[in-house]
């Protein structure tokens, strides 16, 4: 794909939103939905009567802000809202050929598909094709297979609830559990950690709990451009008396500075500092941080000694493990002095309500997990499960990511399978099916021969690139359920299918009425999102009309797909008498704000564990060996884009405009290679001698990084990613932690 203009740097901001912000989230609305579609659409994102942000998962405030919607809230509401098409007349135009040197900015920009499109085999282009014979060429090709396990259902986390429920039930009633999904890639480390620690893979607090939190610790997270509305959140804690710690081997702009654009203040005013302090730690180091910050806890007798008592197991041997901890090596391992870690280590042993929150910049190393539980480990100690203003805070991505998982998006069978099965009359198959990592190995390997994708584009969001695209075009068909073009329809099995669905935005009217939907949130409430807007095209379908058809057309076990098609409140009763939860399933979010789900550890300190108490645990303090003239690379997002959505070609917090084949370097780190900034050089990744993995013509950026470390954006560095690199016991690929070596480029 071509190398974008000639980037321009300016250097990072050190305010975020403003009115600057609003001035990009209205401009992307009018690029794409005009002046009077804008303002028809943005005045009901988020709201009870309106549709869920189809961007993050952060939640709603109780009382709603007329604009309860952020930048780049705005930014995806209007690429989803766009009045450009993509109907037959663009695939007459542009053979796949054509489209496979596009970028994925161009192709994204292109506007809604439209009709069903079908790439006959020994084809170079999509035809259309009707609604019915795109469901039996999808049906046929499933019935041909030898086993059900040579299909992979994977699933986005833009799916809303009954959708993913519904995805499932096709999913294990066809008879396999391939339910490969966006997790995986994701916060499948948090789901790990916190599942065999406190009994539950989701976070312990509600928004209420942010807001009354007296220290609040950010970590390997940049709310600014991925959760911005979360922004809001830390600034009303922030007056209410809260600290805020942020650690992060970059400064980001979101965590310096705040000018909420909901105020006066913030339109006009300084705005709000956020962060009191920021570790810019080595990537990595985290693990080591925490380790010594749980010594330091316990050299300062600053334990709950009664709720370790009552509610733990394993103290004694994390207390002995972690009291050996050296200080050298952390370090080390961090890149920071002891003084800087103690000061943090204070605030924890002083804090009367501490919430500790994180993201990818956790969950995408080789030891997520074990970070993740030594987070677990110092809250532990303090007591901080099950108290107000307090917990642990994975803040989810994607809209639904967390709704998916509770819908059963999930290669191992669900705790509620035997209900399932009894509810509709077959047997849930017993064999674990295949996650995002070991789907892509299967299509290697030609053990799986059908792709399906609901939602997202997996050529792009996966690791090792090659690999990938390879894998997708050795199957025998792919699939993708899809609102717009993206790289995955580029990257096609033998035979190839899109079928375009409905938005979050859209009106869904099927043949008992309107209908609405559900979505779960990162903190574990559940409510009602409605589409307003007309659809894009008429011959649309919603993502539960195509599984619902599809289940017809393929499967024979009177599952009553055509009743859960014209009535969506068929399939929440059914999700009613299955899923833990959601009794009074209606009734519940017919109220305007929805319900929050049971939590146990939050709700009464109740613990699901084997032992029935939250478990200390205890890890190896590992480092990552770098050898000399190599820097540790993370892949992370452009303020820009929203995972693969590439919105526009600016990085405006960092301060880098017109293009993404960029890498970040310390100056320091610049010197010492040899490099300068502007350089333009390729990037090797290396990993256990595995072969080489490069891609060409990045800019060098002499940026304030911690030493030793890079990034870079992804996808565009996903090509570096080694398939079998990944974190142990969640299968993630390992994003955020690459040895790199960067080679300049002859000037020729």
């Amino acid at each position: 794909m071509a190398q974008d203009e000639e980037v321009t740097v300016t250097g990072p901001k050190t305010v975020a939103a403003g009115i600057p912000g609003v001035t990009a989230g209205l401009a992307a609305g009018l690029r794409e939905m005009g002046v009077v579609r804008s303002a028809g659409t943005l005045r009901r994102v988020n709201k009870v009567d309106g549709f869920d942000c189809p961007g993050c998962a952060w939640p709603e405030p109780a009382h709603r802000h007329p604009a309860e919607f952020c930048e780049n809230g705005a930014k995806a509401v209007a690429e989803e809202a766009t009045v450009k098409r993509v109907g037959p007349e663009f695939f007459a135009a542009h053979s796949l050929s054509d489209l496979a040197w596009r970028s994925e900015h161009w192709l994204g920009k292109q506007g809604r598909l439209t009709h069903p499109m079908l790439k006959r085999e020994g084809a170079d282009r999509y035809e259309p094709v009707p609604w019915d014979e795109a469901i039996g060429v999808l049906a046929a090709e499933l019935s041909a297979l030898d086993s059900p396990d040579q299909a992979l259902f994977y699933t986005s986390g833009r799916t809303s609830n009954e959708a993913a429920f519904l995805y499932q039930l096709l999913a294990r009633a066809y008879g396999t559990n391939n339910l490969p999904d966006c997790s995986n890639m994701c916060h499948e480390s948090s789901g790990v950690a916190l599942t065999e620690t406190i009994g539950i893979g989701k976070g312990s607090v509600s928004l209420d709990d942010v807001h009354a939190a007296d220290l609040i610790v950010v970590v390997g997270q940049n709310p600014g451009t991925n959760h911005p509305r979360m922004l809001t959140a830390l600034e009303k804690a922030k007056r209410n008396g809260a600290a805020i710690v942020a650690v992060n081997p970059l400064p980001e702009a979101g965590l310096l500075r705040f000018k909420n654009p909901q105020t006066v203040r913030g339109l006009l005013g300084k705005g709000t500092v956020l962060a009191d302090t920021h570790l810019p730690i080595r990537i990595g180091g985290d693990l080591a941080l925490f380790q010594w910050i749980g010594r330091r806890l316990l050299e300062w007798d600053a334990a709950d000694k009664s709720f370790v008592d009552e509610s733990t197991t394993g103290f004694r041997e994390y207390a002995a493990h972690v009291s050996a901890v050296d200080a050298d090596a952390v370090a080390a391992a961090t890149g920071l002095s002891t003084a800087d870690i103690d000061a943090v280590a204070r605030r924890f042993a002083s804090a009367q309500r501490i919430i500790v929150c994180w993201a990818m910049g956790l969950t995408q190393h080789r030891d997520a997990v074990a970070t993740i539980q030594e987070i677990v480990n110092v809250q532990l100690l303090r007591g901080m499960i099950g108290k107000e203003g307090a917990g642990l805070c994975p803040v989810r991505g994607h809209s639904n990511v967390q709704g998916d998982r509770t819908m059963g998006i999930y290669e191992h069978p669900p705790a509620w399978s035997e209900k399932l099965g009894t509810e509709f009359g077959f047997s849930v198959p017993r064999e674990p099916g295949t996650h995002t990592v070991d789907a892509i190995r299967a299509m290697r390997d030609q053990t799986a021969k059908v792709f399906v994708g609901l939602g997202g584009n997996f050529a792009a969001a996966t690791p090792d690139t090659a690999v990938t695209e390879a894998a997708l075009r050795g199957c025998r068909l792919t699939a993708h359920i899809s609102t717009k073009l993206n790289r995955s329809h580029v990257v096609t099995g033998e035979v190839a299918l899109i079928l375009p669905t409905l938005g979050r935005t859209e009106r869904d009217v099927r043949g008992t009425g309107e209908q609405f939907v559900t979505v779960e949130d990162s903190m574990s409430a559940v409510h009602a999102s409605r589409g307003r807007l007309e659809p894009a095209s008429d011959g649309l379908l919603s993502e539960v009309a195509i599984i619902c058809r599809l289940g017809e057309t393929l499967l024979d076990q009177g599952i009553p797909w055509g009743g859960f098609a014209e009535d969506y409140r068929l399939v929440r009763e059914r999700i009613a008498r299955i899923v833990p939860g959601f009794a009074d399933y209606e009734a519940k979010v017919a109220d305007s704000i929805g319900f929050v789900l049971p939590h146990p550890p939050r709700d009464s300190r109740t613990f699901t564990t084997p032992s029935g108490r939250a478990v200390f645990t205890v890890s190896a303090l590992t480092a990552i060996e770098v050898p000399e003239g190599r820097l540790l690379l993370q892949t992370l997002r452009s303020h820009d884009q929203y995972n693969t959505t590439i919105y526009g070609l600016d990085d405006r917090y960092r301060g880098i405009h017109n293009g993404r084949r960029v890498v970040l370097v310390n100056p320091d780190d610049l010197t010492e290679l040899g490099l300068a900034d502007g350089d333009m050089v390729d990037i090797h990744s290396e990993w256990a001698g595995d072969e080489d993995r490069h891609v060409h013509d990045f800019r060098v950026v002499s940026y304030p990084t911690a030493r030793g470390c890079a990034a870079a954006y992804f996808p565009e560095a996903n090509p570096l990613v080694p398939l079998d690199h990944t974190a142990k016991g969640s299968h993630t690929p390992v994003s955020k932690a690459l040895v790199v070596r960067l080679v300049a480029r002859s000037a020729g």
